[in-house]
């Protein structure tokens, strides 16, 4: 079973190596000493504990779709031609990239700043792991 140091668990959840100490403190996460005598907290049990974790801001469309994957996010950059557009949008940690017509990004009303919700319906989606992570 993976095993993750105190600072990779929290460079993972996107907080500070204090942040995981203070929760493991608290009982909110278990770490154990691996071979080097280093805090380390196992895999699955982190994994559990990021879904737990894991809230984004509330989606203001009110709509129901099929598509589960929800960025909730600001319209950081709009570059558009005459035709065409890339949106691009902060959605916490992650940037999302959208094409779409300049017709649509006019329609919408997006320009930075602008709270905008990002719907990805894929049918291929790549998973990569580190090299000897196995």
């Amino acid at each position: 079973m993976p095993q993750f140091r105190l600072s990779e668990a929290a460079r993972l959840l996107g907080v500070s190596d204090d942040t995981v100490r203070r929760w493991v403190r608290a009982g909110q996460l278990t770490a154990t000493d691996d071979a080097a005598g280093r805090k380390v907290v196992d895999g699955a049990q982190l994994a559990g504990f990021a879904r737990a974790q894991a809230s984004g801001p509330e989606d203001p469309s009110a709509v129901g779709r099929s598509a589960r994957n929800r960025f909730v996010g600001l319209v950081t950059e709009v570059v558009a031609d005459k035709v065409m557009a890339q949106v691009e949008m902060q959605c916490g940690a992650h940037r999302v990239v959208s094409l779409m017509s300049t017709e649509a990004v006019r329609e919408l009303g997006l320009r930075p700043g602008v709270l905008a919700v990002a719907v990805v319906k894929a049918t291929t989606v790549v998973v990569e792991t580190p090299e000897g992570s196995r």
